[in-house]
């Protein structure tokens, strides 16, 4: 396999892209993609017949506007490329069609931000993000939007905010004699999932209609062995692994590593990082991927956060940083950074922005699914805080406490053997407990559930700390010192955010407390976390931006509120399913059995012992009898809630919905451990867990 060859043969990249339009046309594109020119509309048809041409000669009769509406997934309608030509067609695309679309828009969520009647919306070509064919349909990344303005997307908005945080960077660099053309956010989002059994996953109603196990009791070997972790790959794994990469190289994404991950049945995949815009596009592609070549291989791939209890879920890192069209990383810290002025401003750029903005940036990855993981105090905990690591911890240290920093050298490390080589030691230690971390160069957020789509929480990301570039400029600007007039901004704003930075054990007992001492929020689940989004000053930060205007804002929060409790909802229900017609008819069936038995013992010999019989009829008789009390419990709670009010609904489902389920599955999972393994319905941990050779 000529990897070299093959990598981003499905892609109108920009290899492609010049070999097949006309040199000027080439020019005028690329300086829309580069420098963030307004794109000259007279180059697309000239762009549409190259691109027609060259996806028709991989193959493609259709083409589509891809595009990633507010449900978290994406969209695609398809359309032919073939016109009338007398009794004949042609294959056709034109300018026109490339650059907008109609797509009947009253099916999507728009959070009340427009009437559901009023139907019409516009797919607009994101020329950013290239272009690729995949099985016979050329697909174009585009953004969707109203017949009225209004974003309808989660694309149109990260665009936006990149344009956002562009526009103020560049501000700072200018104070430093720094010129660059664009200043681009990039992101490499890291990928866990899970590899089950397609059989084991077609006999479990919650993992098919949830995406995860609404029930089942923890299995005899978890990963507390901690031998999983980086282990040898199974052979169907492997295989699976393979096939994704090669598939993923065809589309250009670069994926990079694999591995398995903590738990049984866990693995990972990470791409080398891409600029953000066209990084969301590559995750959410790979996202689709992952479980159409999963399912080539007899597995299902599942992406939700805590497909299991009891052990590790998976979430998704996102690499954050910023870097100029001229290759600077505005987040490489140098040989040192307690006298580089620019890093240290940029650092405390997103230190204060960070702990403004604490409340919208743990919304932006709050979800039903994810509240498993943050709320659980796993892989982070909910509590927002930065990370910075000995080096950068100590630098910040010395500035607030108004000490001299002492630099201290990284020692070089060797095992002491002679055959061993000698490597220098970072600067600092990896804190996998933190949300917000550090990594040496970029930042890295760890708060993101594994089936995100990751323009949520870089739309905030980089909207904040815009804002606090402005905010720095303003100041800054004009005055005779920039250095001095820099570290004097540079020591207030440590100074004054100093709470949010936590250098410790984000798991220990003592943060919660110390979190609450220091004023940090700690919104443990969804319907706690999204109402900060309705609040003035969340709103104000993105419309100073031009990120999102107040509708839009709310809208949003109004959408994730609905998804939450529509995605509850439709768990509680599954349960109750589950409960009344598969659970308690399964364990009724074995007490009848155990009772025909105690009956044929005494049948014989009333002296005949049964204790054994005896105590598993009461306990499992006493089981079914609470589960039908809970059942009837949470089928009043559920119709006592007006899913059309999303803040009550949401709080309903949270602290009243939840509970109950959870009793309901403490209940259910008790009686699968002292049930015959004959007489329960589903598939069990060990099976799913297990099952992949």
């Amino acid at each position: 396999m000529n990897v070299p060859q093959m990598f981003g043969e499905n892609v109108f990249n920009d290899a492609v892209q010049k070999e097949t339009l006309p040199k000027e046309v080439y020019r005028a594109l690329r300086a829309t993609i580069e420098s963030g020119k307004q794109l000259d509309v007279s180059i697309a048809g000239s762009v549409a017949a190259a691109m027609k041409d060259w996806a028709v000669s991989k193959g493609a009769t259709h083409y589509t506007h891809w595009f990633q509406p507010l449900t978290g997934l994406t969209a695609e309608k398809h359309d032919s490329f073939i016109e009338p030509d007398g009794d004949k067609v042609i294959m056709s695309l034109t300018g026109k069609s490339l650059i907008v679309g109609e797509s009947d828009a009253s099916s999507f969520p728009s959070g009340g931000s427009r009437a559901t009647f009023m139907a019409r919306g516009y797919t607009a070509w994101d020329p950013t993000s290239p272009a690729f064919v995949k099985e016979g349909t050329l697909y174009i990344p585009t953004v969707f939007v109203s017949y009225t303005g209004e974003t309808l997307d989660k694309k149109a908005p990260l665009l936006r905010s990149m344009t956002a945080i562009d526009k103020q960077a560049k501000r700072i660099l200018k104070l430093f004699g720094i010129d660059c053309k664009k200043v681009s956010t990039t992101v490499g989002p890291e990928q866990e999932y899970f590899l089950i059994s397609e059989e084991m996953y077609e006999r479990r109603k919650d993992l098919r209609l949830c995406g995860r196990t609404l029930i089942g009791a923890p299995v005899s070997r978890g990963q507390e062995l901690e031998d999983h972790y980086y282990g040898v790959l199974r052979p169907k794994v492997a295989e699976f692994m393979a096939d994704l990469d090669r598939e993923l190289w065809s589309y250009g994404v670069p994926s990079k590593t694999k591995h398995n991950e903590v738990a049984p049945a866990q693995h990972e995949m990470a791409p080398v990082f891409s600029t953000t815009n066209t990084a969301v596009d590559m995750n959410m592609l790979t996202m689709e991927i992952m479980r159409k070549v999963a399912r080539r291989h007899g597995l299902i791939c599942l992406l939700h956060e805590k497909p299991f209890r009891g052990i590790n879920g998976s979430g998704k890192h996102n690499n954050w940083s910023m870097s100029t069209d001229t290759g600077l990383n505005l987040l490489d810290p140098g040989p040192s950074p307690e006298s580089n002025t620019l890093f240290m401003l940029v650092l405390a750029a997103v230190i204060k922005a960070v702990d403004d903005y604490q409340g919208i940036l743990r919304a932006s990855v709050a979800s039903a699914a994810n509240d498993h993981r943050l709320g659980a105090n796993e892989a982070p905990p909910a509590i927002i805080s930065v990370y910075l690591g000995d080096h950068l911890g100590a630098i910040v240290d010395s500035i607030v406490n108004g000490e001299n920093y002492v630099p201290v050298e990284a020692p070089e490390v060797s095992i002491g053997v002679p055959e061993s080589p000698i490597f220098p030691k970072d600067a600092t230690d990896r804190n996998r407990t933190s949300p917000f971390a550090f990594t040496g160069n970029k930042f890295e957020f760890r708060m993101l559930g594994s089936q995100a789509n990751v323009a949520d929480p870089n739309i905030v990301l980089n909207t904040i700390i815009a804002d606090a570039f402005e905010q720095f400029a303003d100041e800054l600007e004009g005055s005779k010192d920039v250095v001095k007039s820099a570290t004097a901004v540079i020591e207030r704003e440590l100074k004054e955010h100093y709470r949010i930075i936590f250098n410790l054990d984000g798991y220990g007992p003592d943060w919660e407390p110390e979190a609450m001492r220091r004023g940090l929020l700690n919104n443990k689940n969804t319907a706690d976390a999204v109402p900060v989004c309705f609040e003035d000053k969340n709103i104000g930060v993105f419309v100073r931006q031009g990120v999102y205007t107040k509708a839009e804002a709310i809208a949003r929060a109004n959408i994730q509120l609905e998804n939450y409790t529509k995605i509850i909802n439709i768990e509680a229900l599954t349960l109750l399913e589950m409960a009344k017609q598969d659970i308690i008819p399964a364990v009724s069936d074995y007490v009848a059995d155990l009772c025909t038995n105690v009956a044929a013992k005494q049948a014989v010999n009333d002296s005949i012992p049964c204790t054994t019989e005896r105590d598993l009829i009461m306990k499992l008789s006493e089981g079914n009898d609470r589960l039908s009390a809970l059942i009837f419990r949470l089928e009043d709670i559920l119709s006592g809630i007006d899913m059309n009010e999303v803040v009550p609904a949401s709080q309903a489902m949270a602290h009243k919905v939840i509970p109950v389920m959870e009793e309901m599955r403490t209940v259910i999972d008790g009686m699968e451990k002292i049930t015959s393994s004959e007489y329960w319905p589903y598939p069990t941990y060990f099976d799913i867990l297990y099952s992949v050779k």
